[in-house]
């Protein structure tokens, strides 16, 4: 029970860290912020409840249950928040496991921790940028287009791909990659990355 409650207390921590003091602090999300937690506590609880029965099919059966109840689906997100969603459930499932060695649990945790720092580090995001775009007319040609992307977007458009044009309510809807100009960047990196 002691190490059960010292690997939940663990797993509180580092769930911490990736929520709120790697992604919270980045892109200013507290509801997936809370949900990343939510998820990483959950899943380290749900381990450790289920590896207390005696039967192995009924952990595989509950665990099975655990991760079917989640839903990536229900809102619109970027691959970026899929990878802390699988952060957070892989650090409460290492940490959910109160037999693993502390030793190799301890360098888990420090190593996903350490790769989500550096892979969503803002100085990384120094490349394209993507956005979907709304344009509220059809236009006749693709350099119009591009023209009208360039000056709402403050960049170069790197790739663009048109995923909906609609006659009748006059709309464009387009998957723009483009680089900001450095007059669109702040204080050295994009808005809304720190």
């Amino acid at each position: 029970m002691t190490t059960t409650l010292l690997h939940l207390a663990v797993d509180l921590v580092v769930g911490v860290i990736l929520a709120y003091g790697i992604y919270a602090r980045r892109h200013h999300r507290g509801d997936l912020a809370c949900a990343y937690l939510a998820l990483n506590v959950g899943v380290c609880v749900s381990v450790a409840v289920l590896l207390s029965v005696s039967t192995a099919s009924a952990l595989g059966l509950g665990l099975f249950g655990v991760l079917s109840i989640i839903r990536l689906r229900s809102d619109s997100i970027s691959q970026q928040e899929v990878a802390y969603y699988f952060v957070a459930l892989v650090l409460g499932l290492v940490n959910g496991l109160p037999s693993a060695d502390w030793r190799i649990v301890a360098v888990f945790n420090v190593l996903l921790l350490g790769v989500m720092y550096v892979a969503d580090h803002p100085s990384r995001t120094r490349g394209p940028q993507r956005r979907t775009v709304v344009l509220d007319t059809v236009y006749p040609d693709e350099q119009t287009m591009l023209m009208e992307l360039r000056a709402r977007l403050g960049g170069t458009v790197v790739r663009h791909s048109v995923s909906e044009v609609d006659y009748v309510r006059e709309v464009t809807v387009v998957d723009v990659r483009f680089r900001p100009d450095p007059a669109a960047v702040v204080h050295g990196a994009p808005a809304g990355n720190r």
